[in-house]
C-alpha cells in the first residue's frame, strides 16, 4: 500500500498549500477591482502565475515512485484535519485545472462575463476548490469542497445564463447533484463511523480508513452510495439525465467546463472508493462493465438523433464517460493508466468542444444544426480546434487519446475477452461517426434553406485567434509528445491496481 513521504523532506516551502490558497488570494484581489479591462489582465496575470505553481509541482514530483509525495499536515478540530499530498494522478488534475482556468479567462472577455472582476472572482473561487480536492487525502475534506464546487457552478449558471429559460435546467442540476452528494454524505459517515468503531475516534483521512477497514457487511452498502453519488457527477449512463438538458438551456459554457472538464468524480473514485472497497469494486466489475458498454451506444446512439450542437457534445460526453468506466472497473494497472490518460484527455477535448461551441454561438446568434453551415471560410480557427478535438476525443493518432485507449483496450481485452472489448471500440467508432459529422456539417457542408450571418467585425476576434490556437497545440503536442504524461501516472496506477491482484488471486482460489 501506499507510504506518505514528508513535504519537508522533499521540498522546501508547502507547495500544495500554496496552489490551493493563492487563487483565493487572486479571487480577493480582484474582489476589489472595478474596471473590467483591468480586473480581465490582472486575472490573466494571476491564473498564469497559478499555472506555473503546477508546472513547478510537476518539476518537484518524482514519477519514480509509487508513494505519495510533498505531503502536508495540519490538525484543525478532532476528525476535521487538512492532509495534503500528491501522486501522479492528483499532478495530472492539477495541471488541467490550472491550464482550463488559463482559457477560462479570455473565453469569459470574449463572450462576455459582466461586471468581470466579479466572474473572476467566482472563476479563481472554483479552481482553489477543485485543487483542493485533487491534493486532499481527506474524504470529508473532499466533500465539503465538492459541495463549494456544485455551488459555484450553481452560481455561474444562475448568474451567467446563456438562455432566458435556465430555471429547468439549474433545478434538475441541483436536484440531480443534491441527491449525489447526499450518497456521498451518507457513504463518507459510515466510513468514518466504521472508523470510531474500531479505533475509539473519528477520521475520515484515507490512511486511517485504509488501516482499519471497513466492515464486511456495510461494503457493499457504501459502494454504492460512493459509486452513485460520484457517477452522477462525472456523469454516468443511467444518472446523466441532467447533463443534456444544462447543455441545452440556461447554462454557460465555463459551468461545463468545471463539471466535464475537469472530472472530479472520476477522481474522487480512483482516489477514494476504489483503494478502501477493492472487494465490492472487483465483486460488481462485471454488473458496472456491461451497464457501461450499454451506456455508450445509447448516448452515441442519441447524439445522432440531436439537432442541438450542445446536447449532441453532451451525449458525446456520456459515451466516451462510459468507455472510461469499463477501464477503471478492469483493475488492471495498464486499464487504469489508460483511463488517467483518458480522463485528462476527454476533459482537455470536452472543453475545447464547449469553448469552440460558445465561440459559434457568439457569432452565429444558434446552435441548431439546421442553421449552421459553411462557417469553416469565415472561422477557420475555431473549425479546427473542433476537429482537432473530436479528432482528440475518439483517440486517433497524433492526439492524446491514442495512446490512453490502445492501453485501456489491451487491458479490457485481456480481464473481459474479445466481446466487451469490441463493443467498446464500435462504440467509439459510432462517436466518431456522429463528431465527424458534426463537423462536416457545421464547417463544411453548405448553410441550410434559412443560413443564419455570421459576425465577422468583432474587436475580440484576436483573442478567439489566441484561444483556439493554444488549444490546439496543447492538444497536439500532448499526443505526439505523451511519454512524460505516461511516467508521469505509471507508478500510480500500478499502486492502484495492487489491491486487485490480490482479489483476483483469492478468487481463483476459491474457485480451485
Amino acid at each position: 500500500m501506499m507510504t506518505e513521504i514528508a513535504w519537508s523532506e522533499q521540498s522546501r516551502w508547502p507547495i500544495l498549500a500554496v496552489l490551493q490558497c493563492f487563487p483565493l488570494l487572486a479571487a480577493l484581489l480582484l474582489s476589489r477591482v472595478r474596471n473590467d479591462w483591468q480586473a480581465f489582465c490582472l486575472g490573466i496575470v494571476l491564473a498564469v502565475i497559478e499555472l506555473f505553481g503546477a508546472i513547478q509541482l510537476y518539476q518537484q514530483y518524482d514519477p519514480q515512485q509509487a508513494a505519495w509525495q510533498l505531503a502536508e499536515r495540519l490538525t484543525i478540530l478532532g476528525p476535521f484535519a487538512y492532509h495534503a499530498a500528491a501522486d501522479g494522478m492528483s499532478v495530472l488534475f492539477i495541471l488541467l485545472t490550472t491550464f482550463l482556468t488559463c482559457m477560462a479567462i479570455p473565453y469569459g472577455w470574449v463572450r462576455p462575463f459582466r461586471p468581470q472582476p466579479h466572474f473572476l472572482t467566482i472563476l479563481f473561487c472554483a479552481e482553489a476548490v477543485l485543487i483542493s480536492q485533487f491534493a486532499t487525502v481527506d474524504l470529508f475534506w473532499f466533500l465539503i469542497c465538492s459541495v463549494l464546487q456544485i455551488a459555484l457552478v450553481g452560481h455561474l449558471m444562475q448568474r451567467w445564463s446563456a438562455s432566458a429559460d435556465e430555471r429547468l435546467s439549474l433545478n434538475r442540476f441541483f436536484q440531480f447533484m443534491g441527491i449525489g452528494l447526499s450518497m456521498l454524505l451518507a457513504g463518507t459517515l459510515i466510513l468514518g463511523w466504521s472508523h470510531f468503531d474500531q479505533t475509539g475516534r473519528w477520521s475520515f483521512d484515507l490512511l486511517d480508513l485504509l488501516a482499519n477497514p471497513l466492515h464486511s457487511f456495510l461494503n457493499v452498502s457504501v459502494f454504492f452510495l460512493l459509486f452513485y453519488g460520484l457517477g452522477i457527477r462525472v456523469p454516468l449512463f443511467p444518472l446523466h439525465g441532467w447533463l443534456p438538458l444544462v447543455a441545452e438551456r440556461g447554462t454557460v459554457v465555463l459551468a461545463l467546463v468545471i463539471l466535464l472538464g475537469v472530472k472530479t468524480g472520476f477522481y474522487g473514485m480512483l482516489r477514494f472508493m476504489m483503494p478502501l472497497l477493492p472487494a465490492s469494486v472487483y465483486r460488481w466489475q462485471w454488473e458496472v462493465v456491461m451497464i457501461a458498454t450499454i451506456g455508450i451506444f445509447y448516448a452515441a446512439w442519441l447524439a445522432t438523433m440531436q439537432q442541438n450542437l450542445r446536447r449532441m457534445m453532451a451525449y458525446a460526453v456520456i459515451s466516451h464517460t462510459d468507455i472510461i468506466v469499463i477501464g477503471l472497473f478492469t483493475t488492471h494497472a495498464h486499464a487504469l493508466q489508460g483511463s488517467l490518460l483518458l480522463i485528462g484527455n476527454v476533459g482537455l477535448a470536452a472543453a475545447t468542444l464547449f469553448f469552440m461551441i460558445g465561440l459559434i454561438n457568439r457569432r452565429t446568434k444558434t446552435v441548431m444544426l439546421a442553421q449552421l453551415g459553411g462557417l469553416f471560410g469565415r472561422i477557420p480557427l475555431i473549425g479546427i480546434a473542433f476537429f482537432v478535438a473530436g479528432l482528440s476525443v475518439i483517440g486517433m493518432p497524433g492526439t492524446p487519446g491514442f495512446d490512453a485507449t490502445h492501453l485501456l483496450m489491451e487491458a479490457a481485452m485481456h480481464q473481459f475477452g474479445a466481446l466487451i472489448t469490441i463493443a467498446a471500440a464500435l462504440g467509439n467508432v459510432a462517436s466518431a461517426a456522429f463528431l465527424l459529422w458534426s463537423f462536416q456539417r457545421v464547417f463544411l457542408a453548405s448553410p441550410g434553406q434559412r443560413p443564419v450571418p455570421v459576425e465577422t467585425d468583432s474587436q475580440t476576434k484576436w483573442m478567439e485567434s489566441v484561444l483556439a490556437v493554444i488549444l490546439i497545440v496543447v492538444q497536439l503536442t500532448a499526443g505526439f509528445y505523451a511519454e512524460p504524461w505516461l511516467k508521469l501516472v505509471d507508478k500510480t496506477a500500478h499502486s492502484m491496481a495492487s489491491p486487485y491482484v490480490y482479489q483476483a488471486n483469492e478468487a481463483t482460489e476459491r474457485r480451485n
